[in-house]
């Protein structure tokens, strides 16, 4: 889907793949990039692609429901928190990911919070580029 008016344009440039390192153009992220133990890799040695999704992923639905909470008159808590979990793991055509987000919203009456987070998943640019996609489990902590 084409986007009817271009906000903002990230760019990143990374090297060496699993194994090199990642840059924005500005300067403001500039990660080592290391294969997790788990995919025989040495681990500890820098962050994976699946980490920086978790936490775009989370930071990303956090501002669309603060986006959307201002529009449906919600004060989303200033201690509001989401533990993202990004899998990776072989589909039929290769291998594909997954994720789980637990969604913490202090002292949010319930019913409030699921009608947010329903709002949000429908408004957040990540949530839009993966459904449909792959399975995105969205749970109130």
């Amino acid at each position: 889907m084409a986007l009817d008016k271009v906000l903002y344009t990230a760019h990143g440039r990374a090297t060496g793949g699993r194994e090199g390192e990642g840059k924005s153009s500005d300067g403001a992220l500039s990660v080592k990039l290391s294969t997790p133990k788990e995919m025989g890799g040495a681990g500890g040695g820098g962050t994976n692609p699946e980490q920086l999704f978790a936490v775009g992923y989370a930071a990303c639905f956090i501002g669309a429901m603060k986006a959307v909470g201002g529009r449906m008159k919600i004060a989303v808590p200033a201690d509001v928190a989401i533990d993202a979990e990004v899998s990776l793991g072989p589909i039929p055509a290769g291998y594909g990911i997954q994720v789980k987000m637990a969604i913490h919203l202090p002292g949010m009456e319930r019913a409030v919070a699921e009608q947010l987070v329903t709002a949000a998943h429908q408004v957040c640019p990540y949530s839009n580029a993966t459904r449909g996609n792959i399975d995105v489990e969205l749970r109130i902590a």
